[in-house]
């Protein structure tokens, strides 16, 4: 069952899913060579509770910790580990609060010191691919048209991609996972109506090579099937007035990382 939101609820998720938001600020300011997951994992955590959150994620179904940390071949629900990040790493980092009852989930994929060029350009095309998406999260439009724009943008961009099946976006509100389920790709005009007052974790999961995933045995870390890398970007976003609207930003790891980007200007509250 699909649970509209109302612009109370939609304020209330926007504090959750802006504490993520700054905790990925944070932690873009210790991303380098040397330094371990689980030191992140921590920082995660200190600066969640501190703000009047709790983690989303820690002993959400059993999962170990506050973070999914998903180091090169692994898509996502990566484990945080001791095993210090290397130069040509890329790390994908999915963290969640829960704050007034309300969940914020969102995900970045982090570069670790110099990366090579084929994997620098799966992040920018992975990153654009779900803004393409949010663009076609608006009023009369329906789910299938935003895997659809994702899966467009993708593939305009080389057959080198795959775009993961097995895993989508999704509802966001009181629960974690909520419908309607979005995956990364179909066909427009099919699947649930989009309406004002729905909220949406969209996440673009695409791989350098096949579309295919395994799950590790610790079961939780999935895996691109042939091991080449993988990438993931993950935005909260509400339908207001008819139009998206992020309540998630990047703009704090951006800050953290000397990037400038106005990619967000159309979706910003007005």
């Amino acid at each position: 069952m699909v649970i509209l939101k109302t612009p109370e609820e939609i304020e209330l998720m926007r504090e959750s899913a802006l504490i993520v938001s700054k905790t990925l600020g944070v932690l873009a300011k210790e991303i380098k060579p040397g330094i371990t997951p689980l030191y992140l994992d921590k920082l995660a955590e200190e600066f969640i509770r501190d703000h009047g959150a709790e983690p989303g994620f820690l002993g959400y179904n059993g999962f170990p910790n506050s973070l999914c940390m998903s180091l090169n071949e692994a898509v996502v629900h990566g484990i945080p580990t001791d095993k210090p990040l290397e130069n040509g790493d890329i790390i994908s980092i999915d963290c969640g609060t829960v704050k007034n009852g309300f969940y914020g989930d969102h995900a970045y994929t982090f570069e670790v010191g110099e990366v090579s060029p084929d994997v620098k350009k799966l992040l920018e095309v992975t990153k654009a691919s779900l803004y393409a998406g949010i663009k076609a999260f608006k009023k009369g439009n329906r789910v299938g048209d935003i895997g659809h724009a994702i899966q467009t943008y993708v593939q305009e961009n080389g057959d080198n991609y795959g775009i993961v099946r097995e895993l989508v976006g999704h509802g966001l509100g009181k629960s974690m996972h909520e419908d309607p389920m979005v995956p990364n790709y179909g066909k427009r005009g099919r699947g649930k109506k989009l309406k004002d007052g729905l909220v949406l974790a969209i996440e673009p999961m695409v791989n350098l090579g096949t579309h295919r995933v395994v799950q590790l045995p610790d079961g939780w870390t999935i895996i691109s099937a042939d091991r080449k890398p993988s990438a993931h970007f993950e935005h909260d976003v509400a339908l207001v007035n008819g139009k998206p609207q992020l309540l998630s930003t990047f703009d704090y790891v951006y800050e953290a990382l000397g990037i400038s980007s106005n990619e967000e200007e159309e979706f910003r509250k007005k």
